[in-house]
C-alpha cells in the first residue's frame, strides 16, 4: 500500500520504518530538515532500539522516503497518517494547532488531487477531536465532503518507548475508528501482517479507548504504590503480594468489574477499603488513590438520585434492592442508599427484588434494612406489575433476566432508568436513560 506519515518524532519515525519494513510504500512528511536528512541517511532521529536498522534498510530498498512537500506526499500515496504532537496546555487541555496545521495542509493537497484519499489521525486526541476539529478543516481545505472526496478515520497507537518495535509487531489489538466502514477496512490492511486482534469501531470510541488504557496503566501504578506503602509500614513484602494478586486471573487480572455501571457495595468491598485506609491512617500515610473510592462510589449514587430529581416526578419504581443479583444480601447495597436518599427526599417509592422478601429476612440482613428503612415493610412487594402500575420513573439495577422481563410492561409513559444494561433503548417503550451507554 502507499502511506504518507506526517510528523517524524517518535510514533511517525517508527510507524513509518515499520511499514516499510512490512513492504509498504511509504514517504514521511516533516519540517525538520534535520530529521529529514538522519532518516536519509538511515539514521534514527530519536533514540529507540533497532529504529536504525530499519529505517536504513527502508531507505536503501526504496520503500522508504522523506520529503517536507505536503503535494508532493499526498498525490503520491492513498492514506495519510498524521503523528504530530498534541502536548499539554498550562490547563491540562491538548493543544491541537500542530494537528489543525497539518490537516489543513492535507486538505489543500486533497483538493488538487484526482482520486480518494483517507486522513487518518494517530495522534493521542480527545474524544471528539477528529469530527469536529479536523473533519471541518479537511472540508474547508479541500473543498471536498468527507465519504466522497476523502475518508477519515483515528487509529491510536500502542508503542512505548524502548520497546516501541516489538510493540508496533505485536500489540494488544489495533483499533480503527471510521464514519465508513470501507475507510476503516482500507485502513487495517496496512497491519495485515501484524498479529493482533482487529476492532473496527467509531471514531469518538477509537479516540477514548487510548485514554482509557493510559488513565487504567497510570490507576495500576498508582493502586501497586499505594498498597507498597502500606506494606513496607506493616513490615510485608509489597512484590511478593502483588505477585500472588496477579495470579487471580478470574477477578484481579481480568474483565471483571470493568463494564461501567452503577455503584458497588456489600458486605466486604465497603467494610474492607474502610479497614485498609484506617490501618494506613495509624501509620500517618496518605493513600490518596484508595482514600478517595467510597467517595467516588458514593458520586455515582448521588448523580442517580439528581438525574431523578431533574425528571420532577414523584412515583418511583425500584428494581433490585440488595448489593447485586443472584443475593438477598442487603448490607451496605447501594440501591438501598438510592431508597433511602429518595425517600428522604418525598418520593413516593416501592420495591420489587426477585431475592428479597420481607417475610423471609431474619437476623443481621433484617437488622440492617430496618435501621436504614423503617418502613420497609410497607414499599418492598413481590408483585412487580404492582410496582410498574405504581411508578412514573423505574429504575432497573440488576442485569437480571427477570426484571428485563418486568420491562416488557413499561408503557410510552414511563421514563425507565437502567443501572445495569438490563436492555438497550429500542426494547423498550418509554423514554429510557442508561447510567453510562
Amino acid at each position: 500500500m502507499r502511506v504518507s506519515v506526517f510528523g517524524l518524532g517518535y510514533v511517525g519515525a517508527v510507524s513509518s520504518a515499520c511499514f516499510a519494513r512490512a513492504g509498504h510504500e511509504v514517504v514521511g512528511v516533516d519540517v525538520d530538515q534535520r530529521k529529514l536528512d538522519l532518516i536519509r541517511e538511515g539514521q534514527a532521529p530519536i533514540v529507540e532500539k533497532d529504529l536504525d536498522i530499519y529505517l536504513k534498510e527502508g531507505v536503501q530498498s526504496g520503500r522508504l522516503r522523506v520529503t517536507s512537500s505536503v503535494a508532493e506526499a499526498v498525490q503520491q500515496t492513498d492514506i495519510s497518517l498524521i503523528c504530530v504532537g498534541t502536548p499539554s496546555r498550562e490547563n491540562g487541555d491538548l493543544r491541537t494547532d500542530y494537528l489543525e496545521r497539518v490537516a489543513a495542509e492535507i486538505g489543500e493537497a486533497i483538493g488538487s488531487k484526482d482520486g480518494y484519499h483517507i486522513v487518518v489521525v494517530r495522534s493521542t486526541v480527545l474524544p471528539g477531536t477528529a469530527e469536529r476539529v479536523v473533519l471541518p478543516i479537511l472540508e474547508k481545505s479541500s473543498g471536498k465532503q468527507v465519504g466522497q472526496g476523502f475518508g477519515l478515520c483515528v487509529n491510536p497507537e500502542f508503542l512505548r518507548e524502548g520497546t516501541a518495535i516489538a510493540d508496533f509487531d505485536a500489540p494488544p489489538f489495533t483499533i480503527v475508528g471510521s464514519l465508513h466502514a470501507k475507510d476503516a477496512e482500507e485502513v487495517a490492511r496496512l497491519y495485515s501482517g501484524v498479529h493482533a486482534p482487529t476492532f473496527l469501531t467509531s471514531i469518538r470510541v477509537a479516540e477514548m479507548i487510548k485514554y482509557s488504557c493510559n488513565a487504567f496503566h497510570a490507576v495500576k501504578i498508582t493502586f501497586a504504590n499505594e498498597i507498597g506503602m502500606l506494606c513496607k509500614a506493616e513490615g510485608i513484602d509489597s512484590h511478593e503480594v502483588m505477585r500472588i494478586v496477579c495470579e487471580d486471573t478470574k477477578l484481579n487480572i481480568s474483565p471483571k468489574y470493568m463494564l461501567p455501571g452503577y455503584a458497588f457495595g456489600g458486605s466486604c468491598l465497603p467494610k474492607d477499603l474502610r479497614a485498609l485506609t484506617y490501618r494506613a491512617h495509624s501509620h500517618d500515610l496518605w493513600l490518596p488513590m484508595l482514600d478517595e473510592v467510597l467517595s467516588s462510589n458514593d458520586y455515582q449514587i448521588d448523580r442517580v438520585v439528581k438525574y431523578v430529581q431533574r425528571l420532577r416526578l414523584r412515583n418511583i419504581g425500584l428494581f433490585g434492592l440488595s448489593f447485586k443479583p443472584g443475593t438477598d444480601d442487603l448490607r451496605e447495597s447501594p440501591l438501598v442508599e438510592l431508597a433511602e436518599r429518595l425517600i428522604g427526599k418525598g418520593y413516593h417509592l416501592k420495591i420489587y427484588d426477585p431475592n428479597v422478601s420481607y417475610a423471609a429476612l431474619y437476623g443481621s440482613n433484617k437488622a440492617y434494612i430496618e435501621q436504614e428503612i423503617p418502613h420497609i415493610a410497607e414499599i418492598l412487594t413481590q408483585d412487580p406489575v404492582e410496582v410498574m402500575k405504581h411508578a412514573q420513573i423505574a429504575i432497573f439495577g440488576h442485569a437480571d433476566k427477570e426484571l428485563g422481563r418486568i420491562l416488557e410492561s413499561a408503557t410510552p409513559e414511563h421514563t425507565i432508568i437502567d443501572l445495569a444494561r438490563v436492555t438497550t433503548p429500542d426494547q423498550v417503550r418509554g423514554e429510557y436513560v442508561g447510567l453510562y451507554w
